[in-house]
């Protein structure tokens, strides 16, 4: 039997920033991502690891490599088919939450399958389960700014789950928590990637470094270690 494509293939990849001085933040990547793996990504300031998740969430073009997901060259995707591609295949949980105040969690929620044009019955009932799944069904009607750091977290998780993608991208998720919540929240997305999920972590915390499964250090755009975790 073949083996399974992987969820993520870079080959060469480069990252320059042109301008008054050129910015060289990713160095010739060579990194594979199989179904199912939970990934943290470490590194210093500057080590280029934002960039390498904004690679691999379709948000930013490389310079130059090849980029396949899921056995597709990015690269050939135009605007459109990139737009549905990171709303459906990817997503995202980031530091600052990225909720909009004045709706509900459940309708934060609901907002990826909106853009989807998913009818309103199925956006609330596929909404409420994703809730569900981290554990805050019962906050659903609250407005974010009624709920603490933590369940405004599980619902951005529970948003980047709702539509079910090959791949959930989080960037420095525990990074405006403290560190009791934080844990919490790793743990969760340990329980997302028991479940089946692939979940990929941008972080500089030790900590949470050391729950993933799989550890890439990267430093000046390079990949220094790529590692098995200790947990």
């Amino acid at each position: 039997m073949p083996e399974p494509v992987p969820v993520i293939a870079l080959a060469g990849v480069h990252k320059v920033y042109a301008g008054d001085v050129e910015v060289h933040a990713l160095k010739g990547i060579d990194l594979e991502i199989r179904r199912g793996e939970f990934l943290a990504i470490m590194g210093p300031s500057g080590s280029g690891k934002t960039t390498l998740m904004e690679v691999m969430g379709c948000l930013s073009h490389p310079t130059s490599g090849r980029y396949l997901m899921n056995g597709r060259d990015v690269e050939r995707i135009d605007a459109d088919g990139l737009a549905r591609l990171r709303g459906e295949e990817i997503g995202f949980v980031f530091q600052s939450f990225n909720l909009l105040p004045r709706l509900s969690a459940v309708a934060n929620v609901e907002l990826p399958l909106s853009y989807r044009g998913v009818p309103r019955r199925e956006r609330r009932e596929r909404a409420l389960a994703s809730l569900d799944r981290v554990g805050l069904a019962h906050r659903a009607g609250h407005l974010p700014n009624a709920m603490s750091g933590g369940e405004r977290q599980r619902v951005a998780v529970a948003r980047a789950l709702v539509n079910d993608p090959a791949l959930v991208l989080a960037d420095e998720p525990t990074g405006n928590l403290d560190s009791r919540t934080g844990a919490e929240i790793i743990s969760l997305l340990e329980r997302i990637h028991g479940e089946g999920n692939t979940v990929v972590v941008v972080t500089h915390d030790p900590a949470v470094g050391r729950r993933a499964a799989r550890r890439l250090d990267l430093r000046d755009g390079c990949i220094e270690r790529d590692v098995a975790g200790s947990s």
